[in-house]
């Protein structure tokens, strides 16, 4: 038995086991790949969101909160915050035509749901090549076992040797291909479980901090901050209404 293993099963294989065998190396490649991207950027994306209070809410203004949030194009807090101002600017400077009979609620919602869907779809971008790994690995691997054991019963026909131990190697032998289509399926199918818990996590922070900015956008202050006596700003939040256009 000691002659039977991978590299004697690499050595004897077809062109068709070895393509089996490539493809399940490849498709770890590409899972491993998206696992540690994906990974890397929730992390990323998670430290931020932990960071919208002190650099969004506590800024002395909004562009300085804006600021603090860094590039729209790689925080999605950032992202959606741009998109509620530019929706609010957007409204103000249009209230007189055809498009301003929008209530700006309604106007400001749409923009900053649209931010955050599409924050959302980069999030879940790539994590198909995940399901698609963990739901097609074993079966590649079990073909590349029912093809090694059809061609491993036939070559023991042909030399008319069945006793068991001639049959229990090869077999065995070929049984290999479905514990590597395991071995790829398994990670890919727990990193997708992961990756999609944490993604919801984020989505719900971004739903959190777009209906504060809904408020916000709208009266000066975030839901929760208080109403605040004429002409005095609730917290340092109410200075930025300026900027907004809002009346508190």
């Amino acid at each position: 038995m000691g002659q039977f293993g991978l590299n004697h099963l690499w050595a004897n294989a077809d062109a068709v086991q070895k393509g089996v065998a490539m493809l399940l190396v490849v498709m770890s490649a590409m899972s491993w790949y998206v696992i540690v991207m994906k990974t890397w950027t929730l992390a990323r994306l998670q430290n931020a969101a932990r960071g919208v209070r002190e650099a969004f809410w506590h800024a002395r203004s909004l562009p300085e909160a804006m600021e603090g949030l860094g590039d729209p194009a790689e925080n999605p807090f950032a992202a959606v915050a741009q998109a509620g101002l530019d929706a609010t600017q957007h409204h103000r400077h249009h209230e007189g035509t055809l498009g301003g009979s929008i209530g700006r609620s309604e106007w400001l919602a749409s923009g900053l749901r649209a931010a955050i869907d599409d924050a959302g779809a980069k999030l879940q971008s790539g994590l198909s090549v995940l399901a698609s790994v963990s739901s097609t690995a074993p079966f590649i691997g079990l073909f590349g076992t029912v093809w090694g054991i059809y061609h491993a019963l036939v070559a023991i026909g042909l030399a008319g040797q069945a006793s068991l131990d001639k049959v229990a190697g090869p077999v065995g032998e070929a049984l290999i291909m479905t514990a590597l289509g395991l071995a790829v399926a398994i990670p890919a199918a727990l990193g997708y479980n992961a990756l999609v818990r944490g993604n919801k996590s984020l989505v719900a922070k971004l739903n959190r901090f777009g209906y504060d900015l809904h408020a916000f956008y709208l009266t000066g202050t975030r839901v929760g901050d208080g109403a605040a006596p004429a002409g005095v700003p609730a917290n340092r939040d109410s200075r930025l209404t300026a900027v907004t256009g809002a009346k508190a």
